[in-house]
């Protein structure tokens, strides 16, 4: 098995929303904001070549949303979905499982794309999608809170395409996909996030999706205020990042724009960030 990081292009989020009750001028220490408040964040997806199945997992916010959608989340950067997977060689009808930990927009959005015409179609036309029931249902009727994070042009159309499965527990999800050796739900950022994680050089690899956005995030009351039930993200937080310092795991970023990966330790503070490292550099 080989996995590599794919970076997908940087946007920008109040930092306020990012972290919460947390006073700024403590978050701001390791996510410096702009003159509006606003700090710059990777969208970074994960690549898993093993065997006959190319595994992507997530797909960023993609390219067909209109100029003042970008304009409210400052899209920039010169990466893309695209031109990351042909820096490896690869193109869209390689991928055979597209495994999406949620459907905020800025993780499921380069699954579709819009055509010249207007209309929209998946972007792996041989890739089988994975979600679950549960979240799924969530999406498709959205709390008023969360609706914006949900667009439909982002979700109807892969369950249109008939290339939708659903993985509804860590048992089937490890029958579905081998490459996963766990499987974790999480409710407190929304119903029923999964956070895969892996075995890969002797080493334990959880791709974080939202529960741990970066490395400003590990002190506990770090919590987003886009979080459903933040008391909820606060212990599952807690549970993971307890067993990752006491399994020396390594913890894929997502959102953090400077740092791909890093490992945690147990401190007097409590779990706090013990290095960071890129994922090749295992």
């Amino acid at each position: 098995m080989t996995i590599h990081t794919l970076d997908t292009g940087l946007f920008k989020l109040d930092g306020g929303a990012m972290f919460g009750v947390v006073p700024k001028a403590i978050w701001q220490k390791t996510n410096p904001a702009d003159a509006n408040n606003m700090c710059t964040w990777a969208m970074r997806c994960l690549l898993i070549e093993d065997g006959n199945r190319l595994l992507l997992i997530d797909t960023g916010i993609g390219n067909k949303q209109d100029e003042k959608f970008r304009g409210h989340f400052y899209l920039h950067g010169d990466a893309s979905l695209e031109s990351s997977l042909r820096q490896l060689g690869f193109s869209s009808t390689d991928i055979t499982d597209v495994f999406l930990t949620h459907l905020h927009f800025d993780h499921c959005g380069g699954s579709v794309q819009r055509e010249a015409d207007g209309t929209l179609r998946v972007a792996f036309p041989t890739a089988t999608f994975w979600s679950n029931q549960a979240h799924w249902d969530w999406a498709v009727m959205p709390n008023a809170r969360e609706k914006a994070s949900f667009l439909k042009e982002n979700i109807l159309p892969i369950q249109e395409s008939g290339q939708l499965k659903f993985i509804n527990s860590a048992a089937e999800g490890l029958v579905a996909l081998p490459q996963f050796s766990d499987l974790i739900f999480a409710d407190g950022h929304t119903e029923k996030m999964m956070v895969p994680v892996l075995n890969y050089k002797g080493r334990k690899l959880a791709y974080m999706a939202d529960l741990l956005p970066s490395t400003g995030h590990i002190p506990l009351p770090y919590v987003m205020g886009y979080d459903m039930r933040p008391l909820q993200t606060l212990a599952e937080k807690e549970d993971v990042l307890r067993r990752a310092a006491d399994e020396n795991w390594v913890l894929l970023l997502e959102h953090d724009s400077v740092n791909e990966a890093c490992t945690v330790q147990h401190t007097e503070k409590g779990v706090r960030l013990r290095e960071t490292l890129r994922l090749a550099d295992l």
